[in-house]
């Protein structure tokens, strides 16, 4: 059975037509066992409010299950003392927390208006038809050996080097329809190439233990937290340092602008 939500209710209701969320995410019943109960306690012990650790939370559920289902929206409530809505509004809003089960690589084109110009919008046409899925879909059982999720990104925050795509949010940068096509064949055979920069690959549910803050996973090897940045983005930056040029000082006061009368 499914679980829907109803917004106007704290709780959840049942839909018994469909899969349970255990089983929707090829899981057992109970996958939090006392291991990750543990290391959910090592989360919100490092905020002075609870409810702060729930984004961290939300990458440990999925480093467990591939996805967050409802039973990890439960489990996070659980935690923090929230409501389900509550841990669901923020799991909807955030485009890193998914649904459906991923692929041992998420494959992340950026489409937004520049990298689109240069390419973007032609690399993500090749790999959707190389993998025949669309936005948010898996080319093979999801968490198996060379198994792919596509989707389109917003923005990967790397305009300079447009086309980029990433795989499990390290960057490939300067793409190329056929440079694309290369790096997702490779997957598929198991054999992860090395990004343009940064940590070399893992799989997806490592990458999303890391991001919950544990770095004691298969992908905590040599190099696994290496800086993703490079010589053109901190430019500015570097000709700043070598010409001595500084921001103004903030001033101890600032005279600040009337509120306006809203009556």
């Amino acid at each position: 059975m499914t679980e829907q939500f109803d917004y106007t209710r704290t709780e959840h209701v049942l839909d018994p037509s469909g899969p349970t969320p255990a089983e929707h995410a090829g899981s057992d019943a109970d996958v939090f066992d006392e291991r990750v109960r543990a290391e959910a306690g090592a989360i919100i012990e490092r905020y002075p409010d609870s409810r702060s650790a729930l984004l961290p939370m939300l990458h440990l559920v999925q480093s467990v299950q591939g996805c967050v289902t409802t039973e990890g929206m439960r489990f996070c409530a659980e935690q923090l003392a929230l409501s389900t809505a509550e841990v669901n509004a923020v799991v909807t809003f955030y485009t890193m927390y998914k649904r459906e089960p991923c692929g041992k690589y998420l494959v992340s084109v950026c489409t937004n208006t520049l990298c689109a110009a240069m390419g973007g919008d032609e690399t993500y046409r090749a790999l959707s038809e190389e993998l025949g899925v669309g936005h948010e879909e898996t080319a093979g059982t999801p968490g198996s050996e060379g198994s792919v999720t596509l989707e389109h990104a917003e923005c990967l925050a790397a305009c300079d080097f447009a086309p980029v795509m990433q795989v499990n949010y390290e960057y490939f940068d300067h793409q190329t329809a056929e440079r694309a096509l290369e790096t997702v064949r490779a997957l598929r055979r198991g054999e992860p190439p090395h990004p343009t920069r940064g940590a070399p690959l893992t799989d997806f549910k490592d990458t999303e233990r890391q991001l919950a803050g544990f770095f004691d996973g298969p992908g905590a090897r040599e190099g696994a937290t290496a800086s993703a940045s490079a010589p053109e983005t901190v430019r500015g930056a570097e000709l700043a340092r070598q010409e001595g040029w500084t921001a103004p000082p903030m001033p101890d006061e600032v005279d600040l602008p009337p509120v306006p009368d809203t009556k």
